[in-house]
């Protein structure tokens, strides 16, 4: 392929991956394999987050693309401590509850693509506080406005 093919096809896997993102509803989560599969491309995981750093890609409702943690959990995958602070921000500000590790319910707040969004009584915020949180503890190296990334701290029991 030449270049310039190269070029417009990544251009192309792009736009599909924005139409996946942009219909991802508030309140949701998908994560960035999923964002592939939906788009056409098995497997293309890394190819949903370079979407996500393209020119075109402003405007998209980013924070709303999470990593693969375990079976039923997404984690937030921004590796920039203010960065993880900000996605984490707009996630609670839209009723998803993002546990201190950055942990995500895929069961609670995972989206497939023919599901009517939930709807919210009152502000997210008060969604927010009757939502319980994450009674594992956290190790206190999680990125978050509360607990501010520190080097060299270690996990303590």
């Amino acid at each position: 392929m030449a270049r310039s093919e190269n070029r417009t096809h990544l251009e192309q896997l792009f736009v599909r991956m924005h139409q996946v993102i942009r219909a991802i509803p508030r309140g949701h989560v998908a994560t960035y394999g999923q964002v592939a599969e939906l788009a056409g491309v098995p497997g293309g995981a890394r190819i949903a987050a370079a979407s996500l750093k393209a020119k075109r890609a402003e405007g998209l409702p980013w924070q709303r693309v999470i990593g693969k943690a375990s079976g039923r959990n997404g984690r937030i995958k921004i590796l920039d401590p203010v960065g993880a602070a900000i996605q984490r921000e707009l996630l609670e500000r839209e009723g998803v509850d993002v546990g201190d590790k950055g942990l995500v319910d895929l069961g609670a707040y995972g989206w497939m693509p023919n599901q009517k969004p939930k709807t919210t009584k009152g502000s997210p915020k008060r969604a927010l506080k009757n939502n319980s949180r994450s009674t594992t503890g956290g190790s206190g190296r999680a990125a978050s406005p509360r607990r501010p990334l520190r080097s060299g701290s270690k996990r303590r029991a």
